[in-house]
């Protein structure tokens, strides 16, 4: 089953995250922050992560750079999920090697489970 690592503060949304992905037949791991995150990624390789961008410790731009910069994680495939939704942060997560981004409070849970799916070709 692929594993995917849900990186969110809020934990009501990774909640719901966790259960629809499971649902779907997902693993799934979650972290609360960006440098729990990288710390989970020692050990861990998922097969995508869902990354929030505006979190503590260590936000979600400084999160996908660190992926980026390592030669063991920069392929897993990365899709930014959060409210920030402007074209600059949008491009930015783009430019920086996201593979979708998504508007968490313009998109339904099943939009987003679509969006996994297809990334690892799943539909």
């Amino acid at each position: 089953m692929p594993h995917i690592l849900v990186v969110e503060d809020d934990q009501f949304l990774s909640a719901a995250y966790k259960l629809k992905l499971e649902k779907e037949e997902f693993i799934v791991s979650l972290a609360q922050d960006g440098q729990e995150a990288l710390d989970m990624l020692q050990t861990l390789t998922p097969d995508l992560i869902l990354l929030d961008l505006v979190m503590p410790i260590k936000d979600g731009f400084a999160v996908l750079s660190d992926l980026k910069e390592s030669e063991k994680l920069r392929d897993i495939p990365v899709i930014i999920a959060s409210n920030l939704g402007q074209d600059e942060e949008i491009k930015r997560g783009i430019a920086m090697g996201a593979v979708d981004y998504i508007v968490k409070s313009n998109t339904t849970l099943e939009e987003i489970i679509q969006k996994v799916n297809f990334v690892l070709k799943r539909d």
